[in-house]
């Protein structure tokens, strides 16, 4: 019983110390696994999952919360499940108990370890356009990554928006973990995969070869080409055999094209490219296709001041002049006629392939209306149109398309005076006039709105008969004469010569605009339209009047001055005061006498003189006139004695003698 008894205390006593030192090495494992190390990265197990947070346990005493956005695979959020495994970063022990996890940053240590990796490797890695940032963009590469903009391609990149959210592999320029700063490059790949092809490109490219190729950049002057490893350039004037006035309005940025090899410099690696090069020359067969004569359609490509630029085919153009767009002598600006994208008939007149010139013409396709006008408008035909321009000489009238006729101004009136023909119409007016002429060689069409009515001055002739007495209206006064209006329409001059015996220098002050004139007509030019007025013969004849009575009394009576002033004397009773009178008055007949012979001789000079005037021959004439006056004076002298001895034969005062020195200054003038 004794020995039973022991072996189970024994026993007993064995089992509780295993029991013991079980617990107690449970307690120290707990205790050593419940110590993790702030700033480790440790592996975790999600065992629960509650809203957006997911409950994390490292093996530490209390489990921890994660937030829900941290678990993602390539920016995207990950569908987390209880029992999976994830490496989370310790952040730091709570006051209260438990600790602060990580899984972002466990990543973002993970990544500055590759990155460093990459780097020493002279790796890629891959990321993802975010954002633009100041001076390039914002790539996620794990951790945020600066991108500059000379490192996103190989050229600038005109659209860098449309690059947000685009993922490539990029070349780590720099990093700095402590400052959290990651530089990276796409162009330094780019540059490295462009000179390997360029590297195989020399070998294989030829002139004349066909390669495909990536419109890269747009110019004024050309196409900039990607031939895969090598850049090309394709000149505008290269692009297409016809006009092109911008290479943007034929391709744009990254179009795939074919090109032809024209020239390839290996020392520069320059490569001259043409695309209008795949097809034929146009222009090779161009006078088979348009023979000088034939008609065909084109489209209007362009117009400048001088004509029309017409686009037969591609690579095709012709000029049509502006001489050959209408039948007028004064063609309107080519933007009047057509536009641009207008289809047009033109027929060709003349092809130079050489210099790759055609001319063409639209006037061609319809007839000259100059070879009709002739038939259509004979002379003396009344004509109705519209004033389409008034110039100083004239006014043009457009009679139908491509002829115009002038009106010139001194066919506008048989009568007014016009100095400019706005005084009368103005454009756009409707009127009618006569068919002067026409000139077909000239192309000029002369009309005349006077000729509507008959000519006043027909009429003149029978009207105004040389020698007969008229009276008119005065209606202007100059230095040279006096304009008299017989009637509407026909005026007359009377020239400063014709208005008195006296010298006149101007007549200005004496006549006055609107007074009434009795004149003489003197002379009369239908031709010429001038009518020769004189007043000074309207005095002229009445002195060949007073002249006629005086030869009828000298028929009668005595013959000598003598014999006059005896018969005054005696008649008179006179005593020997009047002795003294015949003397005074004999001594005036001498001096009148002298004065007749001056004015014949006046007279004479006139009739050898050249004309100045249209009244000159007729002053020449009444020269004789003047001198028969004269001597009309002469014998008149007689009866001034006899007044004087009427009056007591009392001698001659002082104004006596003023005003016979004054009679006689007249009649020397």
């Amino acid at each position: 019983m004794t020995e039973n008894s022991t072996q189970e205390n024994a026993a007993d006593a064995g089992k509780k110390d295993s029991e013991e030192m079980s617990f107690a090495d449970l307690f120290e494992m707990e205790e050593n696994s419940s110590v993790s190390k702030v700033g480790d990265v440790i592996k975790g197990t999600v065992v629960g999952i509650v809203d957006d947070h997911v409950l994390v346990d490292i093996g530490d005493k209390a489990e921890s919360y994660i937030p829900l956005s941290e678990f993602r695979t390539e920016g995207e959020e990950k569908e987390i499940k209880i029992g999976d495994a994830f490496e989370v970063f310790v952040e730091k022990r709570k006051e209260e108990g438990g600790l602060q996890l990580s899984r972002e940053k466990a990543i973002g240590i993970k990544v500055w370890e590759e990155i460093a990796k990459i780097q020493a490797d002279d790796g890629t890695i891959d990321g993802k356009i975010e954002s633009r940032v100041k001076g390039g963009m914002s790539v996620d590469i794990g951790v945020p990554a600066f991108l500059p903009y000379s490192q996103i391609d190989l050229r600038p990149v005109k659209d860098l928006d449309a690059l947000i959210g685009q993922s490539f592999p990029f070349k780590i320029l720099k990093f700095n973990r402590k400052r959290n700063n990651v530089v990276i490059s796409r162009r330094a790949i780019l540059e490295k995969e462009r000179e390997k092809m360029r590297a195989d490109m020399r070998t294989s490219l030829e002139e004349g070869m066909v390669v495909k190729g990536t419109v890269t950049n747009i110019t004024d002057y050309g196409l900039f080409i990607d031939l895969g490893g090598m850049d090309g350039l394709c000149h505008i004037t290269d692009l297409s055999w016809g006009r092109v006035s911008h290479p943007a309005k034929l391709y744009k940025v990254g179009d795939d094209i074919d090109v032809k090899i024209l020239k390839y410099d290996q020392e520069s690696d320059r490569v001259s490219l043409g695309i209008k090069q795949l097809r034929p020359d146009p222009w090779a067969t161009v006078t088979e296709r348009y023979p000088i004569g034939s008609k065909t359609v084109g489209k209007v490509v362009s117009i400048t001041d001088y004509g029309v630029f017409v686009e037969l085919e591609e690579g095709v153009e012709g000029l049509i002049h502006i001489s050959e767009m209408t039948w007028s002598k004064k063609p309107r600006h080519p933007s009047k006629l057509v536009t641009v994208g207008d289809e047009v008939e033109i027929m060709v007149l003349n092809i130079e392939t050489e210099s790759k010139r055609i001319s063409l013409g639209m006037k061609q396709l319809h007839p000259n209306p100059w070879d009709l006008v002739s038939e259509n408008y004979p002379v003396g035909s009344i004509i109705e149109g519209k004033i389409k321009n008034i110039t100083d000489f004239g006014i043009f009238i457009g009679i139908e398309e491509g002829i115009d006729g002038l009106i010139h101004v001194s066919d506008l009136s048989w009568t007014e005076r016009i100095k400019h023909p706005t005084e009368k119409y103005a454009k756009g007016d409707t009127i009618q006039a006569v068919v002067l002429k026409i000139d077909r060689e000239n192309e000029r069409f002369s009309l005349g709105i006077k000729q509507l009515e008959p000519d006043p001055w027909q009429a003149a002739l029978n009207n105004y008969p040389g020698g007969a007495i008229v009276e008119g209206k005065i209606t202007n006064v100059t230095d040279f004469g006096i304009f008299v209006q017989l009637e509407e329409g026909v005026e007359g001059l009377v020239h400063v010569s014709e208005i008195s015996k006296e010298k006149i220098t101007t007549p200005v002050g004496m006549y006055n605009v609107g007074d009434s004139l009795k004149v003489k007509v003197i002379n009369v030019s239908s031709k010429d339209r001038k009518i020769g007025l004189s007043v000074k013969a309207m005095d002229e004849d009445s002195g060949e009047d007073t002249l006629k009575d005086y030869k009828k009394k000298q028929a009668a009576g005595p013959a000598t001055i003598g014999d006059l002033l005896k018969e005054e004397m005696e008649s008179k009773g006179t005593s020997s005061k009047a002795e003294a009178a015949p003397e005074e008055a004999e001594a005036a007949a001498e001096e009148a006498e002298a004065a007749a012979e001056e004015v014949e001789a006046a007279a004479e000079e006139a009739e050898a003189a050249p004309e100045e005037a249209e009244t000159a021959p007729e002053a020449a004439e009444t020269a004789p006139e003047e001198a028969e006056t004269a001597a009309e004076e002469v014998e008149a002298a007689p009866e001034e004695a006899e007044t004087a001895a009427a009056a007591e034969l009392e001698p001659a005062d002082e104004a006596d003698a003023e005003d016979a020195e004054a009679e006689t200054d007249k009649d020397k003038d």
